[in-house]
């Protein structure tokens, strides 16, 4: 029988494994120009997209990276938002979420082509926005495509990699003020952030980055089983918008037009927004 183990490299330590591992059905790789691409068939998983050797994402627990890497932000603006961006990605489940609040246009940067074809082929449930015609995908880089856009976008949300190889530029500093550039008045951004408990120097670097640039900073949870250590950190960027500044009644309000338009998300509810954005001590406390 095959099986996959992810192996990380944990806060001062050698590469170790998560503490998962899957049994596989079947296994596909494509060394794409840019890195090492699985698609593995899983027992228990479904359909599982490996980049590098990190799970990016699984047909079973999938929902809870793209509802909470979008709704927190969705559900902070008291408006229609009418152009995104979403910088990685491929795979389209951040995409199809960003639809379930009728965003006008979305526009999806992907680097590695291979991604978004293997998501299209592989894993329809998670991809299948990716044909909607208000979406427009580019084949570039995202680092570069951002540069030089100002007042553009009223919410761009980065779905990468770990810091390493082509994402390794979307933690740094000069990308986030390109960003917040290309962003109007009210914009929020939206950034996965890493493990606090396994990648702690790398999301606290990146909250870091992040208050150089915007006003309003907000990192948050959610709890995602195939990730290092299952728990996992987004964070906000904002110009004016607080997420925790959302009134409760327009919030519930909000939350109820989109349960009649979509049904009820798996995960987000009002109260995981709110406790979402309670971080527990040890994050950021000194060592």
């Amino acid at each position: 029988m095959l099986q996959f183990t992810e192996f990380y490299g944990g806060e001062g330590m050698e590469l170790q494994a998560t503490g998962l591992t899957f049994k596989v059905k079947s296994a596909k790789r494509v060394k794409t120009p840019y890195q090492e691409l699985l698609l593995l068939d899983t027992y228990d998983w479904g359909k599982m997209l490996v980049l590098d050797g990190a799970v990016q994402t699984t047909e079973r627990d999938e929902f809870i990276y793209h509802e909470m890497i979008v709704h927190p932000a969705l559900f902070t603006f008291n408006r229609r938002v009418s152009r995104a961006l979403v910088i990685g990605g491929g795979d389209g489940g951040t995409v199809r979420e960003l639809l379930k609040h009728n965003v006008e246009k979305v526009e999806l940067v992907e680097i590695d082509r291979d991604v978004v074809e293997t998501a299209l082929n592989e894993l329809p449930t998670i991809s299948s926005a990716l044909k909607d015609e208000r979406v427009t995908v580019h084949f570039a880089d995202g680092r570069e495509f951002v540069k030089g856009k100002e007042g553009v976008y009223d919410l761009i949300i980065v779905d990468c990699s770990d810091p390493i190889g082509p994402s390794a530029v979307l933690y740094q500093e000069e990308f986030y003020r390109d960003c917040f550039k290309a962003l109007v008045p009210d914009g929020i951004f939206v950034t996965q952030s890493e493990s606090p408990f396994a990648q702690r120097k790398i999301h606290r670097q990146v909250v870091k980055e992040l208050e150089k640039v915007f006003q309003i900073v907000r990192p948050y949870l959610a709890f995602i089983p195939t990730y290092p250590s299952g728990m996992w950190s987004f964070t906000i960027g904002s110009k004016t918008l607080d997420p925790l500044g959302v009134h409760p009644v327009t919030l519930q309000r909000l939350y109820e037009e989109f349960k009649k338009r979509n049904g009820q998300p798996k995960y987000y509810n009002p109260e995981v927004h709110y406790g979402a954005f309670a971080i527990p001590n040890f994050v950021y406390m000194e060592e």
